[in-house]
């Protein structure tokens, strides 16, 4: 087997544990896994790990306003190597490489699995969803309760641009139980509580989140 990464061969660690059974099969080598910075959370609210408790961006939030997204949880720090496999994996269209991250991933279960919506024209440019993506490596199945509108990517906006964002997205089905949007990169936080306020309004009793990268 071959790291979807590097693509150096993964020789299998044989143990008096797994002798007597096929290894189980890794995607990602030991090198290239130990470039992926697990999050040490300090802000409580948004998963961020350079904080001194509440982050400024959560802060913002409580300002005036109900925060209408209880907690964020992310698996890795968006450094470096991380930037450069999502380029690959979501702007290059190598679907395969989310696979790279398949049992590396400690996700909140428990919840309906809502996916941020893409609009049909940055789908067709993409070829896939990554969020639905995501949702589908983790083995479960994607409950879509919001469509986009517009086609501005939120990539291509500064950070106060995306703080100051009218609401891109629409209500599709309202839900009565607790969910957890997923999604991969949290920046400010907007997006997702973008869709978290509509889930809300709509009658949703809680709201969660989980990204790839923080």
């Amino acid at each position: 087997m071959r790291c979807y990464i590097c693509f150096n061969e993964i020789i299998p660690t044989i143990t008096w544990v797994n002798v007597f059974k096929p290894p189980e099969q890794q995607r990602c080598c030991a090198d290239c896994l130990a470039q992926f910075e697990p999050v040490t959370p300090t802000c409580p609210k948004c998963g961020r790990g350079d904080s001194d408790g509440i982050c400024f961006d959560c802060e913002r939030w409580g300002m005036g306003q109900e925060d209408p997204l209880k907690k964020n949880v992310a698996s890795f720090s968006y450094n470096a190597f991380a930037k450069d496999w999502v380029a690959k994996w979501k702007y290059r269209g190598d679907y395969e490489l989310l696979f790279s991250l398949q049992g590396k991933l400690d996700v909140p279960v428990g919840y309906a699995m809502v996916p941020i919506p893409l609009s049909e024209e940055r789908l067709k440019e993409r070829g896939f969803n990554q969020s639905e993506a995501i949702i589908h490596m983790l083995g479960k199945q994607p409950v879509s309760l919001l469509g986009r509108q517009g086609t501005t990517k939120q990539s291509k906006k500064q950070r106060q641009e995306r703080v100051d964002s009218e609401n891109p997205f629409q209500l599709l089905d309202p839900i009565n139980q607790p969910v957890l949007l997923v999604d991969d990169i949290y920046t400010t936080g907007t997006t997702l509580r973008h869709a978290a306020s509509l889930l809300k309004e709509g009658g949703c009793p809680e709201v969660y989140s989980y990204t790839l990268f923080r």
